[in-house]
């Protein structure tokens, strides 16, 4: 299928795919260049990529695979919007600075292993719990005394506010001179005595870092996906999930939009129909990650190679524990990497407080149907009921968003703003926006008690097949919209 791509494509999946570590063992650099061409090419000969004109509306109308009808796509809401203070921030050149003096942490702890503590939940007691719990996010405003202790404040005040931390979910440090930079950032950071874990998907080439020796990632900024809103999700898979989390706002969207969103898993826990989390706790469910949309009308005998071929080639790259499974979502030919079966609701593995922690808000194809998406099909999710392997069915999706948007703090991140987050009881996520945005965000392993974070960590040679797929995300136009017809 070479010779169908345009000149351009073809061009693009080759240097990406041989720019790989040449010192990389023989079997490994044949692998993960099999790997990179087989996602570039699915993608590259795809009609999702052409450019359309730039959206000056949040609602648009788009064809879905899943469903018969179009259903029209609009930015949810959120339950509280802070207003925002155009307070200045510093150029590119200057917040990029890393303090060269400091380690270099690219060799960071690998992200721990998800903390599962799910079963014997009584769904109505679990809910009066939750529902005791304070809001969500603490609001940490800065004076001109604070300002003037620099990391002093942080480490001044850390126990006092890494006890808040579990206490209420997330702190939204507002208005720090410090944090202004990716240097005085992990000042902060390293204040609170936090130890940096790569993100759990940091394999699978879709975690891009800002600035690497400073366990610092950029979020999703890239002007191909600022169309796409991002739903409510905690940074976990069902095998690996980051403790906490600090989102740092270095540069605000310079048109509009681009709202961080912070939720608690807790109130949505609370706020939720009894029926229907007691309906999603004893089924489970179970996520598709990604989709690979093979010809139907190929022999059985060749979709089961190309399925065997991805299971090998492909799926051990994401650290993920994936089955491979055609068509269940309906649609012909279609082959998805789907995750093994989890309970939506887990005990917090510290406080112990029962807690909504799942990423169906985000992951939910019925709801990603209806609002801004900018992710090419391969890319698109989808969550099912684990017993039967059917997607969520409407009512469930429209209870889930409803209890979830809710409780949504749409964050009026400014320059020097952070926002810590307890990962386990708050789920994050990002509105669309327009122009040029910079946030970034470090993740981290459990400090306090060896065993949960565990031995592992960092091997930086093995990095190609992330740089490759960042390079590929990188080419997309700005103005890009997935094309779902």
């Amino acid at each position: 299928c070479i010779p169908s791509l345009s000149h351009s494509r073809r061009r693009l999946v080759f240097s990406i795919v041989f720019r790989f570590n040449p010192e990389a063992e023989a079997v490994e650099a044949i692998t993960m260049k099999v790997t990179a061409t087989a996602l570039l090419l699915t993608l590259a000969s795809a009609s999702a990529f052409a450019p359309i004109a730039s959206r000056t509306t949040l609602s648009t109308k788009l064809a879905s695979t899943v469903e018969k009808t179009t259903p029209e796509r609009i930015a949810p809401d959120a339950g509280y919007e802070p207003e925002w203070e155009d307070r200045e921030g510093l150029s590119p050149e200057e917040f990029m600075n890393s303090d060269v003096s400091k380690p270099d942490l690219s060799g960071m702890w690998e992200c721990p292993l998800t903390r599962w503590d799910s079963a014997g939940i009584d769904i109505v007691k679990a809910q009066k719990e939750a529902k005791k719990m304070p809001h969500c996010p603490l609001e940490v405003r800065a004076s001109a005394a604070d300002n003037a202790m620099g990391a002093e404040y942080f480490s001044k005040n850390r126990d006092k506010l890494r006890a808040d931390l579990l206490k209420y979910g997330a702190i939204w440090f507002r208005g720090f001179d410090l944090m202004k930079s990716v240097a005085g950032n992990r000042e902060m950071h390293e204040a609170l005595a936090l130890e940096p874990c790569l993100d759990p998907l940091h394999s699978s080439g879709l975690r891009k870092f800002a600035s690497e020796r400073d366990a610092l990632y950029e979020e999703v900024n890239k002007p191909s996906l600022r169309g796409h809103y991002i739903g409510l999700h905690s940074e976990s898979t069902a095998k690996r999930t980051a403790a906490y989390a600090a989102f740092v706002c270095f540069q605000r969207a310079t048109e509009s939009g681009g709202r961080f969103l912070v939720a608690d898993g807790s109130a949505i826990l609370a706020e939720l129909k009894t029926s229907t989390l007691e309906k999603l706790y004893n089924r489970k469910i179970r996520i598709s990650v990604s989709n690979l949309d093979i010809p139907p009308a190929l022999p059985d005998v060749v979709k089961e190679g190309i399925k065997g071929l991805v299971d090998v080639a492909v799926a051990p790259k994401f650290d993920m524990d994936l089955e491979m499974i055609y068509e269940s979502d309906g649609k012909p030919g279609r082959l998805q990497a789907v995750e093994t079966a989890e309970p939506p609701i887990n005990r917090h593995p510290v406080t112990g407080v029962p807690v909504w922690f799942n990423n169906s808000h985000n992951h939910a194809r019925k709801l990603r149907d209806r609002r801004p998406c900018g992710v090419p099909e391969v890319g698109m999710t989808e969550v099912f009921y684990a017993d039967n392997m059917e997607p969520l069915d409407l009512e469930d999706c429209a209870e889930i968003k409803r209890a979830s948007e809710k409780h949504i703090t749409a964050l009026s991140m400014e320059p020097g703003d952070v926002l810590l987050v307890d990962n386990y009881r708050a789920l994050h996520g990002r509105d669309v926006f327009q122009g040029d945005r910079f946030h970034a965000v470090t993740w981290f392993t459990w400090d306090q008690n060896p065993e949960w974070r565990g031995d592992e960590r960092r091997i930086v040679e093995k990095n190609a097949f992330n740089q490759a797929i960042n390079q590929m995300m990188d080419w997309l136009p700005k103005d890009f919209e997935s094309d779902q017809s």
